[in-house]
């Protein structure tokens, strides 16, 4: 299969995306390797299904599913999955959109069957503004398990920019022999997920450093970003994946890492709950029952109220950030 042919089924899950989903869907029609854009509107109360409906381009290639009522992302790309045919499936998230000449880049080779590329993080504040992206030298690498999971560790005061966030092509008929889908359980991590299973599985996942990935950034809360019940789930992943018995040591030690993580989080999250709910003396003598999830309650408030500060200095006290990428990468010649 060439970069030049029409092979990819573009899956956007969108949720009262109506002030950008257009942008989306006109970045994935762009494309001639598109053979589908698929949009799922995950029972949206805004305008986002008509929006999408008015981006068509008119080469029948779009194609609009609505859901009555919100389900999540990752049944919504399931739902997106089980109505398309093309051999490869690429995630756009509803507010991000592709560069120019992404996917003739990004899909030479048969060697892999996942491969991602280099990601431009855009403050929204400078989203509708003209991007030029450099050139940067491929530098192909493939991940392995241990690999992916380390990089999915975030780290407080660190820019974002795990692995995790990637957005790798997928070969369909990989998923399909493994039998993989999305976690529809899953509100939080369910990419990372969905990969994780996938690299036990033997995968092949290809990087490279040429980017073709435009990701808005919004300055939201941080603590409040995620339901207690989703950390939750996200942890359990972590445990199933843990639960093989035929994982290579390095592996399992990345992972236990990632869950400990992630429980720590789910912790944190479930002390801001109870001292919402009952207040801070009695969800502190909670917190007392549970001396193993201490540490994280503890450090989480001091390192949540840092980020906080730092969070509102950024916004008050310069302009929109400037873009960054996700990779370090080598630039050759400007495009």
């Amino acid at each position: 299969m060439t970069s030049g042919q029409a092979s990819v089924c573009v899956v956007i899950a969108a949720k009262n995306a109506a002030r950008t989903i257009d942008r989306a869907i006109g970045s994935a029609l762009r494309e001639p390797q598109v053979s589908e854009v698929l949009v799922v509107d995950d029972g949206s109360s805004d305008a986002t299904a008509e929006v999408s409906f008015g981006a068509d381009d008119g080469s029948g290639r779009l194609r609009i599913l609505r859901l009555e009522t919100n389900r999540g992302p990752a049944f919504a790309r399931n739902h997106a999955i089980a109505n398309s045919s093309a051999p490869l499936i690429a995630i756009l998230d509803a507010d991000d959109f592709f560069l120019p000449g992404r996917f003739g880049m990004l899909l030479g080779g048969d060697d892999w069957d996942f491969v991602a590329d280099n990601i431009v993080f855009i403050d929204a504040r400078n989203a509708d503004m003209a991007l030029e992206v450099p050139a940067f030298a491929p530098e192909p690498r493939f991940l392995d398990l241990a690999a992916f999971v380390e990089g999915n560790i975030s780290r407080r005061g660190a820019s974002r920019g795990e692995i995790g966030f990637l957005k790798p092509v997928m070969r369909r008929a990989f998923l399909d022999a493994h039998g993989l889908r999305y976690r529809e359980e899953l509100r939080l991590g369910e990419d990372y997920d969905l990969y994780a299973r996938a690299l036990t599985r033997g995968a092949h996942y290809k990087v490279v450093h040429s980017c073709g990935y435009g990701a808005v950034v919004r300055h939201d809360s941080l603590s409040g970003q995620h339901r207690t019940l989703d950390l939750q789930r996200l942890y359990e992943a972590d445990r199933a994946i843990l639960a093989a018995d035929d994982l290579p040591p390095h592996a399992r030690r990345a992972l236990d890492r990632h869950e400990r993580h992630i429980r720590g989080r789910f912790e944190l999250r479930r002390f801001l709950d109870e001292r919402r709910e009952l207040g801070l003396a009695r969800a502190g003598l909670r917190a007392l029952t549970r001396p193993a999830a201490l540490p994280a309650v503890v450090g989480g408030v001091a390192g949540d109220k840092l980020d906080a500060f730092r969070a509102r200095k950024r916004t008050t006290e310069s302009g929109p950030a400037a873009p960054r990428y996700l990779l370090a990468a080598r630039p050759t010649a400007q495009r």
